[in-house]
C-alpha cells in the first residue's frame, strides 16, 4: 500500500526454494517495492497464507510461516544500510520477534519511526520489552482484547485502550475498530477518527493497507492526526475490492476520498 501511495519502499525477508518464490518476488516488485533484500532460503518453503472471507466480507487467515519463520539477525545485518536510512519501518509477528526487534533498534538509531502491528497475537501475549522498542502500536479491536484482556466496543473504550497500551511503554497507540474507525493516544493528543463511508465487500488486507497509509503519511512528515486519516482512507478503500495486495488503492484514490469529507 505504501508503494502504491508513492513512497520508496523495500521488503526485507525470505522466500523459499520452491515455485512460489519467483511468483512472490515478481508480485512484490510489480507493486513498485524494492525486492532486492529478499533472500532465497533453499532449505525452506515460501510462506503462504490461506484466507477465508464470509458473506459479510469479514475474514480469517491461516498462516504457514515457511521461510518467514527462519528470519534472523543476519537478515537485519544484510539490510542494515537500508534500515539505517529508513524513515518508517513496518513490523508484525509473522516473523521471529527477535529479528524484528533488531530491525527496530537499527531504524530507531537512524532516527526512523517503528510501527508495530501485533498480529497474530501469540497465546502468551506480547513480551513487555516490545512496547518500549517501537514507536507506534496498531492493533485491531480483537488484538487489543488479547493484549489487554478486554475488547473495546465503543469509541470511548477504544481511546481508553489506546491509553492503556501507551502506559505499557509505547509512545503512540492506535486502536483500529473496523467500520467504526480508530482511536489514537499519543504525546500529540487523543482522538477518535470515524471510518470513511465506503461499500465494503472484503476486509482482507484492510489492516495492512491502514498501516501502509500510516507509514506513507508519516514518511511525508504529516502530523499524526493527518497520517491517521490517510491510513483510515487507505484501509477503507481496500475493503471496496476483493483480494489482498491488489486491493491497495492508488494515491489518487486516497486523495480523492480525503478531499470528499
Amino acid at each position: 500500500a505504501a508503494a502504491r501511495l508513492g513512497v520508496d519502499t523495500a521488503f526485507v525477508g525470505r522466500v523459499g526454494g520452491d515455485g512460489f518464490a519467483d511468483e512472490a518476488v515478481r508480485q512484490i516488485a510489480g507493486y513498485g517495492v524494492d525486492a532486492s533484500l529478499l533472500l532465497r532460503d533453499t532449505d525452506a518453503a515460501t510462506g503462504i497464507a490461506v484466507i477465508g472471507v464470509d458473506a459479510k466480507g469479514q475474514n480469517v487467515i491461516w498462516v504457514i510461516a515457511g521461510a518467514n519463520g527462519r528470519l534472523d539477525e543476519s537478515d537485519v545485518e544484510r539490510a542494515s544500510q537500508r534500515l539505517k536510512s529508513s524513515k518508517v519501518l513496518l513490523l508484525q509477528i509473522e516473523v521471529p520477534l527477535k529479528a524484528s526487534l533488531a530491525a527496530a533498534a537499527t531504524v530507531r538509531a537512524g532516527g526512523g519511526i517503528v510501527v508495530f502491528d501485533p498480529a497474530p497475537v501469540p497465546p502468551s501475549g506480547v513480551p513487555g520489552e516490545v512496547y518500549g522498542a517501537v514507536d507506534i502500536i496498531t492493533p485491531n479491536e480483537v488484538e487489543t482484547g488479547m493484549l489487554l484482556g478486554s475488547t473495546p466496543k465503543t469509541t470511548d473504550d477504544a481511546i481508553a485502550a489506546a491509553r492503556a497500551l501507551r502506559a505499557r511503554g509505547t509512545e503512540t497507540a492506535i486502536v483500529k475498530m473496523g467500520a467504526l474507525g480508530c482511536a489514537y493516544a499519543s504525546p500529540e493528543g487523543e482522538a477518535f477518527v470515524p471510518a470513511f463511508k465506503v461499500k465494503a465487500i472484503d476486509t482482507v488486507a484492510a489492516g495492512d493497507c491502514f498501516n501502509g497509509g500510516l507509514a506513507a503519511g508519516l514518511s511525508r512528515g504529516l502530523p499524526l492526526g493527518e497520517a491517521v486519516r490517510m491510513a483510515s482512507a487507505t484501509g477503507g478503500l481496500a475493503t471496496t475490492r476483493q483480494g489482498s495486495a491488489e486491493a491497495a488503492p492508488s494515491a489518487a484514490e486516497v486523495e480523492a476520498l480525503l478531499k470528499s469529507t
